[in-house]
């Protein structure tokens, strides 16, 4: 089934976007951006397989820890405030294979 047959049949009215043209989709353009700035640009990929278990972990930190300006520093799957304790000290929690971290508090024993 051709892509008009699809939109047909789904009946939306959802704009084609022209080939090359990346300034009419600029959600997608960030996206793609961000994707390849935060994860791609640290890793060597070795194959599809691979590629797909990279930007899986990748998407995973992005939803739940990466803050972001949009949100008020929050991330997407909204994270609970973390109340500092009266002694302990601040960890940090790696993400993405060690790419990125997310800090929480941890008590003093």
């Amino acid at each position: 089934m051709g892509q008009s047959n699809k939109r047909k049949s789904t009946k939306t009215n959802s704009p084609v976007t022209s080939f090359k043209s990346p300034w009419q989709n600029g959600y997608v353009e960030r996206m793609v951006g961000t994707i390849r700035r935060d994860c791609l640009d640290h890793h060597i990929i070795l194959g599809e397989k691979h590629l797909r278990k990279v930007l899986t972990v990748y998407l995973d930190y992005y939803q739940q820890d990466r803050t972001h300006c949009g949100l008020d520093k929050d991330s997407p799957d909204r994270r609970m405030e973390e109340q500092k304790p009266r002694s302990g000290k601040v960890v940090a929690l790696p993400r993405s294979g060690g790419l990125h971290h997310r800090y929480t508090w941890q008590k003093a024993a």
